[in-house]
């Protein structure tokens, strides 16, 4: 999985920042402060698995029916979930995940900071 589609895919949402964790090398991307998706990277710099955020009852389907797609590293397993790049998980799968995920931490953000978002 080449990470700079998805790079490109979650930068072009509106609103969306992102940053580096060393401590856990992987870049982090945010909607009004909160994340959304992680790509954790190996040490050689190789996107090793993309973390994103799901209602719980569609992550733990999802988990059944797709042994590539695991509970978050480092998160908290009943929201997070993490698919392997170099699984068989189809790329218009996964960039339906990662929206989804973008609208559902949107959907938690104040109207407030939506506005200041968006306008």
């Amino acid at each position: 999985m080449e990470y700079q589609w998805i790079d490109e895919y979650l930068k072009s949402m509106k609103g969306v920042t992102s940053d580096y964790k060393k401590e856990r090398n992987w870049v982090r991307y945010f909607i009004g402060g909160k994340m959304f998706a992680a790509v954790c990277m190996t040490e050689k710099g190789v996107t090793d698995f993309v973390t994103l955020k799901l209602e719980p009852a569609e992550g733990e389907f999802l988990r059944r029916r797709y042994e590539d797609i695991i509970p978050g590293h480092y998160l908290n397993k009943l929201y997070w979930n993490s698919v392997k790049a170099n699984g068989n998980i189809p790329k218009n799968l996964l960039s339906d995940l990662l929206e989804k995920s973008y609208y559902l931490v949107l959907s938690k953000i104040s109207k407030k900071q939506k506005e200041e978002l968006f306008c």
